[in-house]
């Protein structure tokens, strides 16, 4: 599986002749993190791997960070699919593989596919005994198809990146960059999210400590699955970028999966920077690590630090550490952390209170962002008062969520803040779902259709007032996980008692159901499980809908989603 081509793309000939028999092929959609592996893999970023690895070569590099031939590859380059699509594939077959909307960028010829079990692999991946203690493995797994396919792949083109071009530089590109500008040694400094002055700063003193230049690499997905968080930080970081020195810094965007693999990822990310160029990598102590903030780390504090420099030689890579540095306001610069003696440093801020600082309009010091990129993002994301979200009423028939809805509605209209929408359950059913039937996956579809539309709601300023059953918890993060990239979301548990709803039974449904004359009632003999956190739970057996309604508004006046 190697060659030694500056990339994987193949002649436009060849792309032709590509395309015209895909016909025949068979075909496989790739998710967001498989798209981007991809693109890596095509660029070369991923030099020596030129193709999916087999079963052998998996096992291996999970158990041993290497190939079975040896070569050092801490990252298993392996392409989960579908069962069905794995069964029907044999060796030499051709394998189209395609983005969300068909386009083809690449066809792989089948070496071997096989069945695998994904949460056996996500607990070799990330070191982890059990899937409960590492919350990265779970979700990793319940991502993954169960079979896998190996082969040599041959690019058609790469995925498309309407945003930013000047900024996604190919490995060729950034050599040929640094080499025109006489860059011999280069520290790749790699960051997600905002990067922030003291982080600024601590990149700086790493370079001038070994007199490199700076590879700052941003890492990022999907532009239009990220919408405006994705613009802000690239926008934001080009501004960081731009107050680094003259001819000190190049900016350039990565597309790359991030995962929670603590020293898995950062070799991985280590190898992928040479291959861009960087002749010195950063060493952070608990970095990927999936419980960062609360003091109790999954993987040894040091165990990046100690992998990296482990390997430093035959990956040809030189490892630098990243001084913590801290604001000293008497000095008016910034100083390692560990040199400032207590209570001479300005306080440590993160990610998180910029995320509250924001929400609730506060001020962030200019010690912790530059000026421009705090009004960048106060652009981007206004306080709480003016940002868009969804109330998201989950409950039994019968517990109150639509008379609850339309008081709500009508509340918030008076205020005329923001546009408001309803999505009554019933009505979503009749006129955005009315093709669907009431299993488990339907149910669950209906609900994504509901998060779709509430999203576009809240991405446009706006708020939706979401009235579903919503019985599944899979169901209810999933319209979640739509909506929090672009406004608040708010679950409202309405968690009146199922002996209520059926004394009320406005729709005689469970009068039907008790007599045998419809099945699949939730609460009946159709589950409804429970939600573990809410926002807000609202028992109406006992208060007036005006009582509940007010409650949610007093809910919404405390967090400051009204002004």
């Amino acid at each position: 599986m190697q060659r030694h081509a500056q990339n994987l793309l193949v002649h436009h000939r060849r792309a032709e002749e590509l395309r015209h028999e895909s016909a025949g092929f068979s075909s496989h959609a790739l998710r967001q993190d498989q798209l981007l592996s991809l693109e890596l893999l095509l660029t070369g970023a991923l030099y020596p791997l030129t193709g999916y690895l087999g079963r052998e070569a998996v096992q291996s590099v999970l158990e041993t960070l290497r190939l079975p031939t040896g070569e050092l590859v801490p990252m298993p380059a392996s392409l989960d699919i579908p069962a069905e699509l794995g069964r029907s594939l044999s060796p030499g077959d051709k394998l189209a593989l395609r983005d969300p909307e068909g386009f083809m960028l690449a066809v792989l010829t089948v070496a071997d596919a096989w069945p695998d079990d994904p949460a056996r692999h996500a607990l070799a991946l990330f070191g982890a005994a059990t899937l409960a203690e590492h919350p990265a493995a779970a979700q990793y797994a319940a991502t993954l198809h169960p079979w896998r396919v190996a082969g040599e792949v041959e690019g058609v083109a790469l995925p498309q990146h309407p945003d930013f071009t000047d900024l996604r530089l190919s490995p060729a590109a950034l050599l040929e960059g640094f080499a025109r500008r006489g860059w011999r040694a280069v520290l790749a400094c790699q960051f997600a999210g905002i990067l922030t002055e003291p982080d600024r700063a601590a990149f700086e003193a790493a370079a001038a400590t070994a007199g490199t230049r700076l590879l700052l690499l941003h890492t990022v997905g999907d532009a239009m699955a990220g919408g405006m968080a994705h613009f802000a930080a690239v926008r934001c970081a080009r501004l960081a970028a731009a107050a680094f020195p003259k001819n000190a810094a190049q900016l350039a965007l990565l597309p790359m999966p991030i995962l929670a693999a603590g020293p898995r990822q950062a070799l991985y990310e280590a190898l992928v920077q040479v291959n861009l160029g960087a002749t010195h990598v950063l060493a952070r102590p608990g970095y990927a690590d999936p419980f960062p903030q609360n003091g109790s780390r999954f993987y040894p504090e040091q165990a990046v630090p100690e992998l990296l420099r482990a390997h430093a030689a035959e990956a040809g890579y030189t490892v630098l550490e990243a001084p913590a540095m801290a604001y000293a306001p008497s000095q008016g610069r910034f100083l390692p952390a560990a040199s400032l003696a207590s209570g001479e440093a300005a306080p440590a801020l993160d990610q998180e209170d910029i995320r509250r600082r924001l929400a609730f309009d506060q001020d962030i010091p200019a010690s912790f962002l530059l000026p421009d990129v705090a009004a960048e993002l106060r652009r981007a994301f206004p306080p709480r008062s003016r940002q868009g979200l969804a109330l998201f009423m989950t409950g039994l028939s019968g517990a109150g969520k639509s008379t609850l809805a339309k008081l709500l509605y009508v509340a918030l209209m008076e205020l005329a803040s923001r546009p408001v929408s309803l999505l009554d359950g019933d009505i979503v059913r009749r006129h955005l779902s009315s093709e669907l039937t009431f299993s488990k996956q339907h149910r669950n579809l209906n609900i994504s259709r509901i998060g779709f539309v509430a999203s576009e709601i809240a991405k446009n300023g706006g708020i939706a007032i979401c009235a579903p059953i919503a019985p599944y918890a899979a169901g209810r993060q999933a319209a979640r996980d739509l909506v929090a990239p672009h406004g608040g979301f708010i679950e409202i548990h309405v968690a009146t008692p199922l002996f209520v709803c059926e004394q009320r039974d406005r729709k005689g449904l469970y009068a039907k159901a008790r007599a045998g004359l419809v099945t699949g009632v939730t609460g009946l003999d159709d589950p409804y499980e429970i939600p573990e956190n809410p926002e807000i739970r609202l028992d109406t057996t006992d208060i007036d809908p005006s009582e509940a309604a007010q409650e949610v508004l007093l809910y919404l006046e405390r967090e400051g989603y009204l002004g």
